[in-house]
């Protein structure tokens, strides 16, 4: 059953806060929100204003996938994170 925007809009604030509140990820879970943030970005229900931070998230999951070290890249966009979520739920 595939997950309709709001759905997948939930699951990616999920992953980003439990990022942030864990300091910590897998290249899998970057993959995923890779896949969220693509298939959000050409979804014509999707708020325009919330478009730049997904094409900021799109950014940071690239990073991720290629970071040697995961936790600290995660660690070192703890600000972005909570601003993501913040940013993604005043536009849901």
């Amino acid at each position: 059953m595939p997950l309709n925007s709001q759905n997948q809009m939930q699951l990616l604030s999920d992953i980003l806060s439990n990022h942030s509140a864990d300091c910590c990820g897998s290249v899998s879970e970057c993959e995923q929100v890779e896949r969220l943030v693509k298939s959000l970005m050409v979804n014509a229900d999707i708020h325009e204003n919330v478009k730049p931070v997904l094409q900021e998230i799109y950014q940071y999951s690239q990073s991720g996938i290629s970071s040697a070290d995961l936790s600290n890249h995660i660690t070192s966009n703890q600000e972005n994170l909570s601003q993501w979520v913040t940013d993604m739920n005043n536009y849901s």
